[in-house]
């Protein structure tokens, strides 16, 4: 079992920046992609980011190209999501996940799952 805790939600400002964490216990993450969604109210849960379990490959929603940034530190167990430039549209509670294998952008692929972190972006 993996248990994935996300932090480092909270309001900023379009524009701004914001670095969400995914600490992973349980199982070292280093044999799992990993991958962050988000969903906003009322909308269904959405594809952000992923990131192969090497950290080699990452791929990206074409809403969040160029903006976002996707990584991992293994020895620390932890995954990220570096925001930058938020846009009141990236408003939502976002969620890191793990899965065997490679990358997905689905999220019903995923095992493994965390309790979310709400963002919300203000203009």
């Amino acid at each position: 079992q993996v248990q994935l805790v996300e932090s480092g939600g909270g309001l900023v400002q379009a524009g701004g920046s914001l670095r969400l964490s995914c600490a992973a216990s349980g199982r070292t993450i280093s044999n799992y992609a990993m991958g962050w969604f988000r969903q906003a109210s009322g909308k269904e849960r959405e594809f952000v980011a992923s990131i192969s379990f090497g950290g080699g490959y990452t791929y990206y929603a074409d809403s969040v190209k160029g903006r976002f940034t996707i990584f991992r530190d293994n020895a620390l167990n932890t995954l990220y999501l570096q925001m930058n430039s938020p846009k009141t549209e990236d408003t939502a509670v976002y969620y890191c996940a793990a899965r065997a294998g490679g990358t997905s952008n689905s999220p019903g692929s995923y095992t493994y799952w965390g309790q979310g972190t709400q963002v919300t972006a203000s203009s």
